[in-house]
């Protein structure tokens, strides 16, 4: 049996708070595709919508791989809950590279990212609040570059169970039937 090859930084989990069923399906569900993509386990959405589950869900039947989409009904019980190192990404946090060595060293890290009005609790339930920038960005934005921080950059990878794979072309689209 082939091995896996070892992940490269720590697992990271995100947690998408206050995301509004009915208004903001794309930015959560580019959010959850970055964060696929990108390297994350899962993701935990508060509160709970079943149609970014079912989306990301047919993107996994599709293109493989074991990430998913959970439900949070309390996210303030689940940032409690977390074995590892929750980290709210903020505009107003201590910088990031700041917070790196920390992170990179972890074990397991929440990756917390609010919509436009994030509860004030968050600022003391979390470990790290760490500024991607100190400017307005999407939560999109900031969970990439983490991630980017976190696992190097993006590498050309198949994920298990996929259908179909993307082959790097300079000019066009190459799909072709997973082997």
């Amino acid at each position: 049996m082939p091995r896996r090859p070892r992940r490269r930084g720590p697992d990271i989990e995100v947690l998408r708070l206050g995301h509004r069923p009915g208004r903001d399906p794309r930015l959560t569900t580019h959010l959850a595709l970055a964060a696929r993509a990108l390297g994350a386990r899962r993701l935990w959405l508060h509160p709970p919508d079943p149609s970014i589950r079912e989306r990301l869900d047919a993107v996994r039947a599709r293109w493989g791989g074991t990430f998913e989409v959970l439900p949070c009904e309390d996210w303030k019980a689940r940032v409690r809950a977390f074995d590892g190192t929750t980290v709210h990404l903020t505009m107003y946090g201590r910088p990031l590279p700041a917070a790196l060595p920390r992170l990179r060293r972890a074990r397991r890290v929440l990756a917390v990212v609010g919509g436009a009005k994030v509860p004030p609790d968050l600022y003391g339930l979390a470990e790290l609040n760490v500024a991607v920038g100190a400017q307005p960005h999407s939560e999109v934005a900031a969970l990439a570059v983490l991630l980017h921080e976190l696992h190097g950059p993006p590498r050309a990878r198949e994920f298990p169970g996929a259908r179909q794979v993307i082959r790097p072309s300079a000019r066009g689209k190459k799909v072709e039937a997973a082997r």
